[in-house]
Formats: structure tokens, C-alpha cells, sequence
């Protein structure tokens, strides 16, 4: 033996080695052994060039000793090389010895294990792990060096993998001769059972096929172990998959068992810390075919099944009814059924084996690793491969696929053997303490308390890998990732869930391209508006802008024109500009995501919103204030009317200044408080007319704002008394002629058209703003046929006007052709209603005249009539002339009052001999002097 000061070369004297295992860890510390003269070293993992090459081997680098046939290690059995450059056990030799077979001898005493193997049921594991026990107490009990005084026995019953059955059992194994030491249970419902009440008994709890996370409680479960690994342990694989292929949606289905609910909640958590989303979760009891719908109906894709192998088969049948498989589907199921378990004939359902086939081929299913995928001898000096040789021929060459329970054989060979390295490793203590294992009864702590120690110490090397178990009692282990190619099941990858390391074969395959998506994939499509219609449309405002260039251009050429003037062209040029912003307005409106980019689209919005409001307050406001101010003026009392003659334009111009200045402020407001933005609707999902597993999501872009509707009513609200108003004074002044404004009707017939278009547009474009094509459309041509009508009804006849008479002349060559402005309407008209008035008086006094003298003719008649017998006698005496008798008479042209001479001119409204009689004076008459 050579020592150095900070290293160790140590030759080991040691009998038959012929395999040294190592595991890489931290630090170089120990230098390489050097092998023995009497055997050779064999370094698993490195090669012989490499061994040349390293001279140094890592801290907590592990040797382990393992002898040649069938001899066994004296020693210790595997040394660690330490922080100080020492290995450990220096002080004690490791041989390989022949094993010397026990001598039969009736005085070994027997300890009893208490078992229960599922020989049927749900997992029927007892078929392949019942004789992979016995296997190995076959071998514990050959053994010198293990437990030599005692023999160990196993006393097993079927429980079926049913919690009332084993109850029964339980009973019996407890109740009946001989006390068992150790109780060995298979399912995860029959163990929760059976370790829940074995602390009442003091028993270690012993599982080799229990996966239940529930089973990992110490407060519930304090004396339970098992060498199956917790199901928890294929949650890590499972998460790190979906995120492998991309996943973040998944369903669940499971049986309503204790052992897949606790995992299911497992997995929930993971999966939420990972990002990842349970869209879907039923559950079953017996029957799986309402689970199964719920799945098809809320479109489930990557699905995670937890269930015995016998629901597997009940579930997957209806699956294959649902149609819930193929390439849009990934079914995750556990590892451990039977390899064949799909083509098994069950009586519970009416499926074929082809259709069963059909159904289960691609599902992937995560299986903790079982049995150790490399050549190494363990504690029971076989290898797996040498294990599964002699598993087979005591099976008698029964197929592997059709028993239950082979993937979990080689854990039950290694509870065997735990719990026989572990009793033989409480022989000392108890021995110190005055105690012997066959003292053992169930009143006795002590004796269970050393057996827990030992358990939870355990280490070694099994068939199914090395084992240790955690804090709670259960094996770790790494994952065996596995999925099912043409009616096989292959190896696709593994999982170290304690490193997060996944050693993946790349072999998946898959029915379709590659892996499915987790949902039915959404493509994202925005709809943008008709380029047709945009173009369309756009050419007609362009029409609609050169028009009113053309008639602003035309206004303002012959604003010196008096009729011109007298239609207040400053008012119709505002129009005019009004018209063409508002034509403008259209370009931007049929702009969207097509032309800009989406960062840009808010200044779109800037301008549709400014172009449209400026366009609107110059062109219906100037049309407006004229309407306005002529029903304002020819409705004042007939003292104030004679101001009318005095037009004073700026007071128009601060008229329209005031509407326009209303409207900017309110639009500053609202960018300023709520500016516009881009907001994206959503509409139905849409199938393509492909056969594809997409589904197109339209979307549509707008503008708006936090408080759109809020800005639009109070815009909405202004804007429609402004239209209701011009309406109501354009009816009051239609029959209104006056010279300063002498467009009024024009103005008040496009006032009718806009008000009209405007009242229908604004909320039809509303309701129709999920249709861009519509929504545009309508907005659109409703303001260019705004726009044509306003100018086509203000411009034109004046236009018309000027060509055809000829009135291109300036202001002086005018008045000498139309002849001086008192022949015009205007004075015509004053001259009547004066007329009309003096000859209202004058009728007025005639009749007073006619009442008078038809007064005094009544009373001398009477007078008369009362002096008639005198006048008698008299006209005997005298004669008087007839003529003095009669009363005077009115005439007219006795009257002194003359008529005015102003109605010299007006002769026409008298008729006979040119003098008004009371005839002449009736009120049938007095129409016409209005007219």
C-alpha cells in the first residue's frame, strides 16, 4: 500500500476483482488504483486510453467491488475517495469469497412477511412480481452473510387490487399465526389502507408497486416505503415534454382514486409554475364515456390520462367512438401497464383489437426506470439482464406482454432484498440491546423503530438501479420515456428529474408533420377594407376637391360682381373650403393597416377626426349663419325692420369664427384628456374551406378612445342641434326674399340635403363599424354626396346666371343694363306693401264716412215719418220740388280729401270711372293688395 501526502495510489489487496463502478462528482483528489496482480479493473464509462490519461480520479469518486461467479465480498464493499485525498474503510481488507450454502439446521428461526399481490383487478402485478419475490428470498435464504440465523417466509394472498378485499386480508394476516414482521402490499389504494392502520400494529409498511404521491405523508404514513417511485415523479418528465414540444395547454382525464387525484393536483401545481394551462379536467368513476365527450366537445388536443389499465382499455375505446385520436391528438398515459395491454380482450367494452390498435398508436407514456439499463451486479450478484433470464423461466416461458406486473417485477425482486439487508443490519443493535428480531411482537417499538433506521439508511445496488430512499420513504429514480410506434412500444428518451437533465434519442414519431398543436391553431387575420371601394371612392372625392377649387376659384374671380355681392361670397368661400376639407376627410377614412404601419395608425386618426370636424364647422357653418341671420333680421317688429337695410358682414364672419372655435376647442380637449388610439375587435373564430387544424381570427382595427362614446354623444349631441336648427330656420325663411343675402333658398335647400345625411349616417356608421367595407362606404358617399349637392345648389346658378345673361361686366356696365335697383324685386315689393298700408287707411276712414252718413239718413227718415200728417196739409197749399226731399248724397268726387299722389301709379286696384265707391271698398278686395 502507497500513501502520498495530498493524493492516494492504493493497491488493495483484494481477492477476484473484476469491476470497478465510479460516479463523477466535485473536486480531483484521489489518484487512479492501480489493479491488483490478482485481478483485473474494469472502468464502466472510460476507456482505456482515458484510464492511461487520468491520473487523478474526482472527490466522492466511488469504487464498487463486485466478485466473479457466484463468491461474494468480505468487506467492505464500495470506498469513497474523501475531501483530505484518502479513501474510506482503509483500515479493513474487501475479498471475494466463495459462498458456503447454509447447513440445513432446525434451529434457524423463521420471520414472516405479510404480502399482498394483485393477481387480478385493476393492475394485476402479483402475475409477475409474486415469482420475482420469491426469487429473491430464494437467494436471501442461500445467503451465509445475510441474516444467517434466520429464514425468511412469505405468506401472500390475492387482494385484487381492491381496498375492501384487502381489508379482509389484512384481518387475516394480522389475526392469524404467525406474526408477521414486515407487511408487503401492491396497490396504491390497498397500501394507503394497509399503512394507515400497520402503525396501530407497529409493522413496517413494505410496497413495491404503490405510486400513490399520498403514500409520501409521514405524518399519515410514518412507517411506509416502497421501492416504486411516487407518481409525482413523472409530473417533472411530463412538464419538461410539454415544453419540449412547445405546449402550453393540456386537458386531463383520471379515475377517482386517491392515488391519480393527489398526482393530478401534483401536476397542477408544475404546470402552473411552468406557464402552462389545464384548459380541461374530468374525472370518472366507472364509466369514462361522458369524460371522454366533455373532452371531444371542449376541443382537448394534448390530454394526460391517469387510470388502472383496466379503465385504460374502457376509456380508449371510447376514444376511438369520439374519434378523439389521430394526428391532432397526444394521449400521455402511465408506463406501467402490460406492454400489450390495448390488444388484451376485456368483456367490459365493444371495441376490437383493431380498433383499440388504432386508437392508442403515438400516445407516449413516462415510466419510472425498473430495471438498470446497464450490465452491473448487485446486492444479489445478478444482472438485470441475468434477472430477467431467470424471471422468464420461472414464469415458464409465459409471454411478458400478457402478465401483469413485469415492468414492476424488478422492484419487488429489490423490496426483497431491502428489507433482508435491512433486518440483517438491525441484528447488532438489537443484539446490544437485549434484543433478538423473533422478539418481535406488535406492542414492540423498539424492534420496529431499529428496522426503520436500517430501511431509511438502505443503499445498494438492485436490478432496477440503485436504491436509496428519500426523507418520505420513497425511491428515486430517473424516468424512461416511452412512446408507442406501430403497435410497439420504443424508447424515445429519459429523464433525471433531481438534475432537470433529459437524454432525448430523437426518434419520436408522429402521424402528421410533427407534434400537434396544444389547441386548434388561431391564425390571426386582419381585415383590411376593399381596394376597389377605396379607389372608387377616392376618385369621386378627387372630382369632388377639383369641383370646389373650381368654384372657389369662380366666387372669388367675380367677387366684384354685384350679384356676387349680394350673396355674401366671403360665407360661400368658407363653403367652398369647408367642402373640399370634408372631401379630403374620405382619403384617410379609407386608410388601415394595409397602408401604414400600425405605430402610425394614430395619426390616420388625427386626421380623420380634425378633417372631418374643420370641413363640417366652414361648410355647414357658413351656410348656417346665413340662414340665421335672415330669419333673425326679417322677423324683428316692424319699427326695428327698416335696420334690415344695414347688413354688417363681420358680424357674420364672428358668427362662423364662434362655431369654428367651438369645435376646436372640443376636439383639443379630447386629444389632449383622451387622445385617439388603435384598438383591434375581435370577431368569431372561422373555419378555412382546407382541411386544416386552423381557424382564422379576424380582426379589425379602429380608432378610439378610453371614453369614446362619451366624446362622440357630446360631438353627436352639438353637432345634431346645429342640423335641427338649420332645418327649423330654413323652413321659417323659404318664402323670404331679401337683396343682401340673395342665395338664402339655395342655403336652405343644401341645409335640408346635409341635415338629412348627416341625421342617417352618423348612427348607421355606428352600427355598421364591424363592416369596414359597409361602415365605409356609407360615411364615404354620404359626404361626397353632401359635398356635390352643397356646391352643385350654391354655385351653379349663380354660374348659370352669369354665362346667361351676360353679367360679366363690371359693377357700373350692370346697373346700366338691369336698369336703376328701384325696378328691382326688392323695391317692387316695398312699394306694394307701402301701397297696401295707405290703402288700408284710406278704406278704414270711407267705411267710418259711409257709417256716419247712413246714421244721419236713419234719423231724418225718422224725423220725417213723425212730421208726415203736417206735410200733408202743406202739400195742399204748396208744392215742393222732389228734389229738395231727398237726402244728400256721397260722392267721392265731392270729397275734398284727395288720394295720395303716390297711387297715381296704382290705378289698377280701382275700378269705375277711376273712383272708390263702397262697392269698390269690400273685403273681397283687400287680398289683392298683398299680393
Amino acid at each position: 500500500m502507497q500513501h502520498h501526502t495530498h493524493h492516494c495510489a492504493v493497491a488493495l489487496n483484494i481477492c477476484s476483482l473484476d469491476l470497478v463502478k465510479y460516479l463523477f462528482l466535485r473536486a480531483v483528489r484521489c489518484a487512479i488504483i492501480r489493479p491488483p496482480r490478482d485481478g483485473g479493473i474494469r472502468y464502466r464509462g472510460l476507456t482505456q486510453e482515458q484510464i492511461r490519461s487520468v491520473q487523478i480520479l474526482p472527490e466522492d469518486y466511488e469504487i464498487e467491488y463486485i466478485c466473479r461467479g457466484s463468491r461474494i465480498i468480505v468487506g467492505p464493499k464500495v470506498r469513497k475517495c474523501l475531501r483530505n485525498g484518502t479513501w474510506t474503510d482503509m483500515n479493513q481488507l474487501s475479498r471475494c469469497c466463495k459462498v458456503a450454502k447454509k447447513p440445513h439446521s432446525s434451529r434457524k428461526k423463521k420471520l414472516y412477511i405479510g404480502a399482498l399481490f394483485p393477481m387480478s383487478g385493476g393492475w394485476p402485478g402479483g402475475q409477475a412480481c409474486l415469482p420475482a419475490a420469491q426469487m429473491a428470498l430464494d437467494l436471501v435464504n442461500n445467503r451465509t452473510d445475510i441474516l444467517p440465523d434466520y429464514e425468511l417466509e412469505l405468506i401472500h394472498y390475492d387482494s385484487m387490487c381492491d381496498p375492501g378485499e384487502a381489508t379482509k386480508l389484512l384481518y387475516d394476516l394480522l389475526y392469524t399465526e404467525p406474526i408477521k414482521i414486515v407487511l408487503m402490499p401492491g396497490c396504491s389504494s390497498v397500501s394507503t389502507l394497509v399503512a394507515e392502520a400497520a402503525r396501530m400494529w407497529n409493522l413496517i409498511v413494505f410496497s413495491y408497486g404503490s405510486s400513490s404521491p399520498a403514500l409520501s405523508n409521514r405524518q399519515r404514513f410514518p412507517t411506509f416505503f416502497r421501492t416504486h417511485p411516487s407518481a409525482t415523479l413523472h409530473n417533472p418528465t411530463r412538464v419538461r415534454l410539454f415544453q419540449k414540444w412547445g405546449w402550453t395547454k393540456i386537458a386531463t382525464i383520471q379515475q377517482t382514486t386517491e392515488v391519480f387525484t393527489s398526482t393530478l393536483d401534483d401536476l397542477e401545481e408544475r404546470v402552473k409554475e411552468a406557464g402552462i394551462e389545464i384548459s380541461v379536467r374530468q374525472s370518472f368513476l366507472t364509466d369514462p364515456a361522458v369524460a371522454v365527450k366533455n373532452l371531444k366537445r371542449q376541443d382537448a388536443r394534448i390530454i394526460v390520462g391517469l387510470f388502472y389499465e383496466t379503465e385504460a382499455r374502457k376509456v380508449f375505446c371510447e376514444v376511438f367512438k369520439e374519434k378523439l385520436y389521430g394526428k391532432k391528438y397526444v394521449w400521455f398515459l402511465i408506463g406501467w401497464y402490460a406492454d400489450n395491454w390495448f390488444k388484451i380482450k376485456d368483456p367490459a367494452i365493444n371495441c376490437t383489437v383493431e380498433n383499440m390498435t388504432e386508437a392508442v398508436e403515438g400516445h407516449v407514456t413516462t415510466e419510472i426506470v425498473m430495471l438498470n439499463p446497464e450490465t452491473v451486479r448487485g446486492a444479489s450478484n445478478l444482472t438485470s439482464q441475468e434477472f430477467l433470464a431467470q424471471l422468464m423461466s420461472r414464469l415458464g416461458g409465459k409471454n411478458p406482454e400478457e402478465t401483469g406486473g413485469f415492468q414492476e417485477a424488478p422492484l419487488a425482486y429489490d423490496a426483497v432484498w431491502a428489507l433482508a439487508l435491512a433486518l440483517n443490519k438491525t441484528v447488532a443493535p438489537l443484539r446490544a440491546k437485549g434484543w433478538t428480531l423473533e422478539d418481535f411482537n406488535y406492542n414492540n417499538k423498539e424492534i420496529t423503530a431499529e428496522i426503520y433506521r436500517a430501511l431509511n439508511t438502505s443503499s445498494f445496488e438492485g436490478v432496477s438501479g440503485h436504491v436509496v430512499f428519500d426523507a418520505q420513504g420513497s425511491r428515486m429514480a430517473w424516468t424512461l420515456i416511452e412512446q408507442l410506434q406501430g403497435g410497439s412500444y420504443k424508447k424515445i428518451g429519459y429523464y433525471d428529474s433531481t438534475k432537470g437533465n433529459l437524454s432525448w434519442y430523437g426518434n419520436d414519431k408522429w402521424i402528421g408533420l410533427g407534434p400537434p398543436a396544444d389547441q386548434t391553431k388561431v391564425i390571426e387575420e386582419f381585415r383590411y377594407l376593399s381596394q376597389k371601394l377605396f379607389v372608387s371612392v377616392s376618385v369621386f372625392a378627387g372630382l369632388g376637391i377639383l369641383l370646389g377649387i373650381v368654384c372657389l376659384s369662380f366666387n372669388i374671380y367675380n367677387s366684384s360682381i354685384r350679384y356676387i355681392q349680394n350673396s355674401q361670397p366671403y360665407l360661400n368661400n368658407m363653403t367652398a373650403v369647408g367642402c373640399v376639407l370634408a372631401l379630403a376627410a374620405v382619403f384617410p377614412l379609407g386608410i388601415d393597416g394595409l397602408h401604414v404601419h400600425r405605430s402610425q395608425f394614430p395619426v390616420v386618426c388625427q386626421f380623420r377626426l380634425w378633417l372631418l370636424g374643420l370641413g363640417f364647422s366652414l361648410a355647414y357653418g357658413s351656410m348656417f349663419t346665413k340662414i340665421w341671420w335672415v330669419h333673425t333680421v326679417f322677423t324683428k317688429k316692424d319699427e326695428k325692420k327698416e335696420k334690415r337695410k344695414h347688413l354688417e358682414p363681420w358680424k357674420l364672419y364672428v358668427t362662423v369664427a364662434v362655431l369654428l372655435a367651438i369645435d376646436v376647442l372640443s376636439l383639443l380637449i379630447w386629444q389632449i384628456m383622451d387622445p385617439l388610439h388603435i384598438t383591434v375587435e375581435k370577431f368569431t373564430k372561422e373555419a378555412p374551406k382546407e382541411d386544416l387544424d386552423v381557424l382564422i381570427q379576424p380582426l379589425l382595427e379602429h380608432c378610439s378612445s378610453e371614453k369614446m362614446n362619451t366624446w362622440l354623444g357630446v360631438v353627436y349631441g352639438y353637432k345634431g342641434l346645429l342640423l335641427l336648427l338649420g332645418i327649423f330656420l330654413a323652413y321659417e325663411t323659404k318664402s323670404i326674399s331679401t337683396e343682401k343675402i340673395n342665395d338664402h333658398r339655395a342655403v336652405g335647400m343644401a341645409i335640408y340635403n346635409v341635415a338629412v345625411l348627416c341625421m342617417i349616417t352618423a348612427p348607421v356608421t355606428m352600427i355598421l363599424s364591424s363592416q369596414q367595407d359597409a361602415s365605409f362606404a356609407f360615411a364615404s358617399l354620404a359626404i361626397i354626396f353632401s359635398v356635390y349637392i352643397t356646391l352643385v345648389v350654391l354655385f351653379v346658378p349663380k354660374i348659370r346666371r352669369l354665362i346667361t345673361r351676360g353679367e360679366w361686366q363690371s359693377e357700373q356696365q350692370d346697373t346700366l343694363k338691369t336698369g336703376s335697383s328701384n325696378n328691382n324685386d326688392e323695391e317692387k315689393s316695398r312699394q306694394l306693401e307701402r301701397e297696401n298700408r295707405e290703402l288700408q287707411k284710406i278704406i278704414q276712414e270711407k267705411e267710418e264716412r259711409v257709417t256716419e252718413l247712413r246714421n244721419q239718413l236713419a234719423e231724418r227718415q225718422a224725423l220725417r215719418s213723425r212730421r208726415r200728417p203736417s206735410v200733408q196739409n202743406q202739400n195742399q197749399n204748396h208744392s215742393v220740388p222732389s228734389s229738395q226731399a231727398e237726402p244728400p248724397s256721397y260722392s267721392p268726387a265731392t270729397d275734398k280729401r284727395s288720394l295720395p299722389p303716390s297711387f297715381s301709379n296704382s290705378s289698377n286696384l280701382y275700378q269705375g270711372e277711376g273712383k272708390l265707391s263702397r262697392n269698390n271698398c269690400h273685403n273681397s278686395r283687400l287680398p289683392l293688395l298683398y299680393k
